[in-house]
């Protein structure tokens, strides 16, 4: 095969996997903008290969808890010039808001364009009822103690730290990747009853409010079960997280999916040309500028 010929099927292939996947509805969640354990660059990978009609941002999408002026990386701040650009391309942008971003909770019911921002959500998906909310809500940690659950975000994020260090110096061996928070969450007997009781919790309440779907993040672990009990049954999705799993939800078709990065063959949606080449003033400035004729 000439090299020519290679080149002309390589760039046939990159045009035809460069379409963007059309999906209803995409939920992410704990995206901890602003800290080190987030992977902004495969999100922005994800971003660019859909075109959803809503984007649910399910909590934790900024971690101010942790944030500071000396970290905000540029693939962060191009997270939220996507989401923008989204918006302005007809996409309904919700924002819901979590516990690590809970200062914007004092702006719920604000709309501004295709964005809003709710501490709650309800929609009714084909006939079906679909509850959205993060679940920090019923987190007693949060709830009774929330400077102890400050503190235990900082030494998961440092532990996210580490590990990053721990697989790039795997994947130089070519070696798997390796989870510490997940070893850590596995072997703990009571993480793994918090979970199973979180899950159990939200969806017994959602059976008694009669929804069909109860979708929320907060604890990090990406799931789609059916609970049910002797008043009924739902569906609990957990959108899960971008700091280990890199996960989100997909409603299309009337039926949920998970969709997991690590999974994703088809991997040519990059960070956009135009962000590549633009600077850390340019793009603080096309984030907050606001057209004038939109007033």
């Amino acid at each position: 095969m000439s090299n020519i010929y290679k080149r002309i099927l390589h760039y046939q292939n990159q045009k035809f996997l460069k379409i963007k996947r059309k999906i209803e509805i995409a939920v992410i969640s704990d995206v901890h903008l602003g800290t080190y354990g987030c992977h902004a660059k495969h999100l922005l990978t994800y971003l660019n290969s859909i075109e959803p009609k809503k984007l649910i941002l399910n909590g934790d999408i900024i971690d101010v808890w942790q944030f500071s002026k000396r970290y905000f990386p540029k693939s962060h701040l191009k997270v939220i010039k996507k989401i923008m650009d989204l918006s302005a391309c007809g996409t309904e942008i919700i924002y819901i808001t979590g516990n690590h971003d809970e200062m914007l909770r004092k702006f719920s019911g604000t709309t501004i364009g295709n964005i809003s921002i709710v501490n709650k959500l309800s929609l009714e998906l084909d006939g079906k009822k679909a509850w959205f909310f993060h679940g920090d809500v019923f987190d007693v940690s949060i709830q009774n103690a929330k400077w102890l659950a400050k503190l235990g975000g900082y030494g998961y994020d440092l532990l996210t730290l580490v590990n990053r260090l721990i697989n790039w110096y795997l994947e130089r061996r070519g070696k798997e990747r390796y989870s510490l928070s997940k070893k850590v969450k596995n072997g703990v007997k009571g993480a793994i009853k918090y979970i199973n009781d979180f899950e159990r919790i939200i969806s017994d309440i959602a059976i008694e409010n009669a929804y069909d779907y109860v979708i929320c993040g907060h604890i990090h672990q990406p799931k789609m079960a059916y609970f049910e009990n002797k008043f009924g049954k739902t569906m609990y999705l957990n959108s899960g997280d971008w700091v280990e799993n890199f996960t989100a939800l997909e409603y299309q078709f009337k039926r949920w999916k998970i969709y997991n990065y690590n999974k994703d063959k088809l991997a040519p949606f990059v960070i956009d040309d135009e962000f590549n080449n633009m600077e850390i003033k340019e793009l603080i400035a096309a984030i907050t500028i606001i057209d004038r004729h939109s007033k």
